[in-house]
């Protein structure tokens, strides 16, 4: 009953969330009070909240201040010259952007972080999408499948937790899996590109020149060419604040509706090089407290919720040392800090109740159970297939140290090395990053200003399907 009550509290959400009958934040919270109360554990949903919350109150800390922080450092204009530079190597090309966005993520995933990654890169690509009128779930759903890929690295987490649930040492577990993880990151590159076209195609391409062309009256105007590179110039003007393209047309995907609201302050425009917030007198105190927190956080100097605290609190000082001038910045970006926040702490409610109530363990012990013997010998690959829906569907925690070592058992009596199982665990974490139960994600869609429901209807098919490459290539390649 637990099993069947558990799978159907999950599709639940999912179905009113991607029809957009039930918010997310609220879909968190009721859905699973209403599967607490059915299952008859309704006298036990305050301790399961509570627990839930304590587990996530530091990472929901640690969002509020990044939030601030990232948002001071994109109103100072510390990623103004990235943004500018990314530009002129894309050339207002949606190809070259929406490629450039993937590797730009790979990159910034080598912290480890995957809220970091999303904030740095939706802070310095979100102009660009903004300003040649892209559908910004391309840029959220390129961007998570590529931090899903990096997320296998050591210090990111899934690795760390198979080396510690199956006793054995991350290397041995990440190294070898490096030729299929490289494969993956590839695939995304290749789908980035895949995506640029047909951005292309639906909006055209522009000049370097027409991209930067000033905006006035609030309105963004972009002189863009038909589809296919025509080189004749059309003009279409685009509210920042509208939901069609630069053609005209309704966003593509569904997603750049919600995503074209304006941005976290009042007349944010992407490239303005004269909005009041600047600071350019102090941009390199500000690049270098950035560079120091990072590598304080990869340093493990202090927590991180306290290391953005902090960081939050001296670029607000440093760079508004006028209390009304500081008040304004936090309510400039309190939208943001509010939905965030907020969506952790509904997430808490999903993630303790399928906890507490026994819903994931029945869940995970129904599926291995399904396994029949004579797959035994290929535990490997049934572990990775069912990595996709298991770390989709719960916590890496949950999956790691909860289901993975009783996968371990099973692929053990029929001779199969407990580091094959452990590799083939780490290729469902392109589709993880899109979790509902990920904070991260709501980082993501919460600076891109994309509905979560449009963005996993995007991303899951994609993320999937670049699960099921590095599969593949482990199979191919006989890592697994």
């Amino acid at each position: 009953m637990l099993t069947v009550l558990g799978f159907a509290m999950i599709a639940t959400f999912l179905v009113l969330i991607m029809m957009k009958r039930m918010s997310p934040i609220a879909a968190l919270v009721l859905i699973p009070a209403l599967f607490c109360v059915a299952v008859g554990q309704g006298a036990q949903l305050g301790d399961y909240v509570i627990d839930g919350v304590g587990k996530l109150a530091p990472t929901a800390a640690m969002l509020m201040f990044a939030i601030v922080y990232f948002g001071v450092m994109i109103d100072v204009g510390l990623f103004d010259p990235i943004v500018r530079g990314i530009l002129r190597f894309c050339k207002a090309d949606p190809v070259r952007v929406v490629v450039g966005t993937a590797v730009l993520a790979a990159i910034v995933s080598l912290d480890g972080d995957g809220s970091t990654t999303f904030m740095i890169t939706v802070s310095a690509m979100y102009p660009l999408y903004k300003r040649l009128g892209m559908s910004l779930v391309v840029l959220t759903g390129v961007a998570a499948t590529a931090n899903g890929v990096m997320n296998t690295l050591p210090w990111g987490g899934p690795t760390a937790r198979a080396a510690t649930a199956l006793k054995l040492d991350a290397g041995d577990i990440f190294v070898p899996m490096i030729p299929a993880l490289a494969v993956g990151l590839l695939f995304v590159i290749a789908l980035a590109y895949v995506l640029g076209r047909r951005e292309r195609k639906r909006i055209g391409y522009l000049t370097l020149d027409q991209a930067l062309a000033p905006e006035a009256s609030g309105e963004t105007v972009l002189v863009g060419a038909g589809a296919g590179g025509d080189k004749s110039e059309g003009r279409a003007a685009r509210r920042t604040g509208g939901g069609a393209d630069a053609s005209g047309g309704a966003p593509a995907e569904g997603g750049a509706g919600a995503a074209d609201e304006a941005a976290g302050t009042p007349g944010f425009q992407g490239l303005d090089p004269n909005r009041a917030t600047l600071r350019p007198r102090l941009y390199w105190f500000n690049a270098a407290l950035t560079v120091g927190l990072l590598t304080a956080m990869i340093l493990e100097l202090l927590p991180i919720p306290v290391l953005f605290l902090i960081g939050a609190a001296l670029a607000l000082t440093v760079n508004y040392p006028r209390p009304a001038e500081q008040k304004e910045r936090l309510a400039a970006h309190a939208d943001n800090v509010l939905n965030v926040s907020g969506m952790v702490f509904a997430a808490a409610v999903f993630t303790g109740v399928l906890t507490g109530t026994g819903m994931v363990k029945h869940m995970a012990d129904w599926l291995v159970g399904t396994i029949p013997d004579a797959m035994g010998p290929h535990m490997a690959l049934v572990t990775g297939l069912l990595s996709l829906p298991l770390t989709y569907f719960m916590s890496n925690d949950g999956f790691y140290f909860g289901v993975l070592p009783v996968l371990a058992e099973a692929g053990a009596a029929h001779g199969v090395s407990p580091l094959e199982i452990a590799r083939a665990s780490l290729v469902g974490q392109a589709l993880h990053m899109s979790s509902p139960l990920v904070p991260a994600v709501y980082v993501l869609v919460g600076m891109a200003k994309v509905e979560f429901g449009d963005h996993t209807r995007f991303t899951v098919k994609w993320a999937a399907l670049t699960s099921l490459v590095v599969l593949a290539a482990a199979v191919l390649f006989g890592i697994v």
